[in-house]
């Protein structure tokens, strides 16, 4: 293809990323929420599927939709018929290095396609992007990252490109080497960056969707704080600013981010904690609403969700709540597509726990209703 053809059908694909999501390709009031569960700490056996019924807030147990070893993160597809799942473990046929498994979305089951090697131990995230050509994965265990191509049959290549890191970061304990631990891609589908909990940095690549090539940007990593841990990442929906999440620290960093040179800036950091916590703590993910108004990030310790108020001008935040968790340990959490409701997958209680959320204050209300899982940690709504 020559240059020309290439960078008009380049265009098109990001076009065509920011269009679908800025549609959010809303679902239907009524749905299906994946959840995925640890399989070597409890009696979960892999992928469970419950029905969402958006107009009470309720989940109807659909049960095990896929049995796979340790799915602790899964992805959809933009059009929602794959399904990609992380499997977290240190062994892959042999070698030292975990896998990715493939699925077709058939109602509440999910039919496997292919599996292969994450390229690194312990891989703990997945990240489709917006044309639904390719995927990225983190290794936390290995201290990697890759990406692979989508196969016509919605499965994925062996890897196509990959990034082995070194060093160390200022915690001994957490920190004696890289922990690569989220994959976010840009708005815009041109780049994809990846958290590094052990190194305290965030990398920035360029994307090829039509190969899944990355390629480092120039300059290569936003630093952050010393001794912070960058684990969980999101960009604001105009693309504006990216708020990313310190697991050893409990902080957020609110960054601006220009799109054109691929860097982010540092404007503020502030606590995930209320002010009168003491006790230790590991923050866990974070989330912005579709209209760019709050973010949310949970506590692991503090057992809670925080949630923040969005200035419009710059992006910093402010503390407007925290809300017990209803569990313990509340790995992830998911707003639905409707953002009426935030569900927290508590994963030491082994429970999933409905919020309703007020879209024009952000502030959360326990329902009283909540699920049973052994050892949930990924919710996923289709």
């Amino acid at each position: 293809m020559e240059n020309s053809s290439r960078r008009s059908f380049l265009a098109k694909l990001s076009a065509l990323a920011l269009s679908m999501r800025t549609r959010g390709w809303a679902a239907t009031p009524g749905g299906l929420i994946f959840a995925g569960t640890y399989t070597d700490k409890g009696t979960s056996r892999g992928i469970y599927a419950f029905h969402w019924d958006a107009d009470a807030g309720t989940m109807t147990p659909l049960g095990l939709s896929a049995a796979t070893d340790n799915p602790s993160f899964l992805a959809l597809s933009p059009d929602r018929r794959h399904l990609y799942a992380v499997n977290e473990v240190d062994d892959y046929h042999g070698e030292k290095s975990g896998s990715i498994t493939s699925f077709v979305v058939d109602g509440p089951k999910l039919q496997p396609i292919n599996v292969v090697s994450s390229t690194g131990g312990g891989p703990c995230n997945i990240a489709v992007d917006f044309t639904g050509k390719a995927v990225f994965v983190a290794n936390y265990g290995g201290g990697s990252a890759a990406s692979f191509r989508v196969l016509p049959s919605g499965g994925l290549s062996k890897a196509v490109s990959s990034f082995q890191y070194t060093g160390h970061g200022e915690d001994p304990k957490r920190q004696a080497a890289p922990h690569t631990h989220c994959t976010t891609v840009s708005r815009d589908n041109r780049y994809v960056l990846v958290n590094d909990l052990g190194l305290d940095h965030v990398s920035v690549y360029h994307l090829d969707p039509l190969t899944a090539r990355l390629t480092p940007n120039t300059p290569p990593s936003y630093e952050a704080l010393p001794g912070s841990g960058p684990r969980s990442f999101t960009f604001h929906p105009t693309g504006q600013w990216a708020y990313s999440l310190n697991e050893i620290a409990s902080t957020l960093d609110v960054l601006a981010w220009d799109g054109e040179r691929g860097t982010l800036s540092r404007i503020q950091n502030i606590s995930t904690l209320p002010e009168d916590f003491t006790g230790s703590n590991t923050a866990a993910t974070v989330a912005v609403d579709s209209a760019g108004r709050f973010v949310y990030a949970s506590n692991r310790g503090d057992n809670s969700v925080a949630v923040f108020s969005i200035d419009d001008r710059q992006g910093t935040l402010k503390a407007v709540q925290h809300v017990d968790c209803g569990g313990k340990s509340p790995r992830h959490f998911a707003l639905d597509p409707g953002n009426q409701w935030l569900l927290v997958a508590n994963q030491d209680s082994s429970n999933i726990v409905v919020f309703a959320r007020n879209p024009r204050s952000g502030l959360l209300t326990p329902t009283g209703n909540q699920y049973p899982l052994s050892f949930p940690v990924c919710l996923v709504f289709h």
